[in-house]
């Protein structure tokens, strides 16, 4: 199995080689649940419209009002990891994104993370941040999901984390309504979450107009990035893409 995991990355460096190598005993004794394995483009975030190889993992502890992902909540199918590694080279995007559900709810997400990191991978998690993702690898990108008011999840907001955010990470906030926007803008403002990272203003579909959040935004003239979700303008609000 070692040699088989090794050999099989392209020939990039003695140093990611040997890295991977060291990892295979851990890899073989990993195992996850996973709902979905798929290629796309990126819908969101900093890589927007960049083929991305997507591993949805399954389960999460919160349930806001608003999730599109909540097919995720049950079900999967546990694999071990070098099975989810094969599966995420066989697709051969240069982006890979963990997502959920909340990934770092399953004890083996961090593995997975760095398994990625070790195949030369540009990898980012999505993340609520309602669970610790400081101690996450550090090549990782992390996009943070602050919870807003309207999600119904806002108590469970890990705000002692943010300091850990870098300018490589997102911070993200799924806006419901005006009260949702004000809430987030002041987020933003006290916590100077502009000058630490990039910040992400989404509406939520079908509750808040697109264009409306980005009226407010250029009223305030906030230093922030309104987002729309690409993948669903393509294809509709549908799993696997």
């Amino acid at each position: 199995m070692a040699s088989t995991l090794a050999d099989s990355l392209p020939l990039v460096g003695a140093e990611r080689r040997a890295r991977a190598g060291r990892g295979v005993g851990e890899a073989a004794a990993v195992r996850l649940k996973v709902t979905e394995i798929f290629r796309s483009l990126q819908g969101e975030a900093n890589t927007v419209g960049f083929p991305t190889t997507f591993v949805r993992l399954t389960g999460c502890p919160l349930r806001c009002h608003y999730c599109d992902t909540a097919y995720a909540f049950h079900g999967g199918s546990w694999q071990m990891l070098p099975e989810v590694l094969a599966q995420v080279e066989a697709l051969g995007t240069r982006h890979v994104c963990v997502t959920g559900g909340e990934p770092l709810a399953q004890k083996g997400s961090r593995a997975l993370l760095r398994a990625l990191c070790d195949l030369g991978k540009e990898v980012s998690l999505e993340t609520s941040g309602a669970l610790g993702y400081h101690d996450v690898d550090p090549r990782v990108v992390r996009v943070v999901d602050l919870k807003t008011p309207g999600s119904g999840e806002e108590s469970r907001n890990l705000y002692e984390q943010i300091e850990t955010l870098r300018a490589v990470d997102q911070v993200k906030f799924v806006i419901t309504d005006r009260a949702d926007y004000e809430w987030s803008r002041e987020q933003v403002a006290a916590r100077q979450l502009a000058a630490r990272c990039t910040v992400l203003f989404s509406p939520v579909a079908v509750q808040l107009a697109p264009r409306e959040l980005a009226d407010w935004i250029l009223a305030d003239n906030l230093p922030v990035r309104f987002q729309l979700q690409l993948h669903k303008i393509l294809w509709g609000d549908v799993p696997g893409r």
